[in-house]
């Protein structure tokens, strides 16, 4: 009965995962080979699966690519990208071409610097009590540091505390940062270890009662600064570096527009993230508060034109990345993506996805102002309509071309096509 399904139910974590996915089938009538889709977990080991996330019943698979052309502070670089999005590594390997004129892109992350929050509230002499704070900075370092021994034998560990009163609706608060190197790991976990360790530290010295104690993750200490020239004669002259500076001036003066501009950005670097198992939902939160943190919404990028006519760009962003630690270490795809990337820290793996960032977001100004954003992203949409749509093998091909000659890519067409070309394969056979 359509009354019994209830999703309440009682240590489905506890059950095995076979068991989970029978309940998950019927419950939405899933047919054997949906359960077969669910089941395959291609290059993750299911035992992996289950010790990353809770109440796994199966996997996902997205496509692995590697952009090629990559010229990165002098070194050659094969970037793997993992993106559903059609046209996004294309273009990345196309403008990576055009940048690899002196020296190619270059790009210098700054030191790892995270930041941890804690919260302190119920304050009669908030002001006062900053100042305590302060005060006693050394010691809220050596309790955090207690926590982490071996960060900081590396190098890294706790290593200053920030303190502002902060006015809210709920009157006004003493917000602590604590500082930390990370090293070469992405750090939220070591961070909000800290937090945690000093907060009744910061109780007892202002009296107040702490709350939210966890990382932030506007980490707007640990930026990635990528810079490039692209020669006029490599984008068709410089009426085409025209188009593209009036095409971000619009992103710099409308919000509206400056959020698309950042999301071509940021497919270049999710999609690095995820080929690399990173974090990509604090990096997205990272940018665009960042892109905010002068009150209104701009675009990551600057572009301009040199003395030469030439093109010139910069992006600086936020980039909390590591490359020891979390699911960096244990998804065994992603290490194979730092082995084909070949980065030697988390600093040089910012740095590449700096990069990556501001060559997308190029291919993406360059396509907009001048053939246009859908050319080439619908040349591949009408291949996935055509899979879509039954097509496998030469068809797909033949579905796609004819529909992108005659402008109509659609589902409705692809499945007209298909059925029309598949009669006239069996009646020649």
């Amino acid at each position: 009965m359509e009354g019994a399904r209830t999703s309440r139910i009682p240590d489905f974590h506890r059950k095995p995962m076979e068991e989970r996915l029978r309940i998950v089938a019927e419950f939405a009538g899933l047919t054997e080979e949906e359960v077969r889709l669910l089941s395959n977990f291609g290059n993750l080991d299911p035992a992996v699966a289950t010790r990353m996330v809770e109440n796994v019943i199966g996997a996902m698979s997205y496509p692995f690519a590697v952009a090629v052309n990559f010229l990165i502070n002098g070194r050659d670089y094969m970037v793997p990208m993992v993106i559903e999005e059609p046209s996004v590594v294309a273009a990345a390997c196309n403008a990576a071409r055009l940048m690899r004129r002196d020296g190619g892109i270059r790009s210098v992350a700054s030191e790892p610097i995270m930041i941890g929050q804690i919260q302190v509230v119920g304050l009669r002499h908030p002001h006062y009590a900053r100042a305590l704070v302060l005060e006693r900075k050394q010691e809220i370092i050596e309790r955090a540091n207690e926590v982490h021994s071996t960060l900081v034998k590396l190098g890294g560990g706790a290593k200053d505390v920030e303190a502002r009163v902060l006015e809210t609706p709920r009157g006004p608060m003493l917000i602590v940062h604590l500082l930390v190197d990370v090293r070469d790991a992405m750090g939220a976990n070591a961070v909000n270890s800290m937090v945690e360790r000093v907060a009744p530290l910061v109780e007892s010295i202002t009296g107040g009662r702490v709350l939210l104690r966890i990382v932030s993750n506007l980490a707007d200490r640990r930026l990635v600064r990528s810079w490039v020239r692209v020669y006029k004669e490599d984008v068709g002259g410089e009426e085409v570096v025209d188009a593209i500076l009036d095409a971000w001036a619009f992103a710099a003066a409308d919000p509206y527009r400056a959020a698309t501009h950042n999301k071509g950005i940021m497919n270049g670097v999710v999609a690095v993230a995820l080929a690399t198992a990173q974090d990509h939902r604090a990096i997205e939160a990272g940018a665009h508060a960042y892109a905010a943190r002068d009150g209104r919404y701009k675009p990551l990028s600057v572009w301009e034109k040199d003395e030469g006519g030439n093109l010139v760009g910069t992006l600086e962003m936020p980039m909390a990345v590591g490359t020891v630690g979390g699911a960096a270490s244990t998804h065994p795809v992603a290490r194979v993506a730092l082995k084909i990337l070949g980065v030697r820290s988390a600093k040089e793996l910012a740095e590449v996805m700096g990069a990556v960032g501001l060559a997308q977001n190029f291919a993406a100004l360059r396509a907009l102002a001048t053939e246009g954003i859908q050319r080439g992203h619908m040349r591949l949409h009408a291949r996935n309509l055509a899979m879509m749509a039954g097509a496998t093998g030469d068809l797909v091909d033949r579905v796609a071309e004819i529909m992108v000659s005659e402008g109509r890519i659609s589902y409705s067409y692809a499945k007209e096509l298909v059925e029309k070309l598949s009669g006239e394969k069996e009646g020649r056979a």
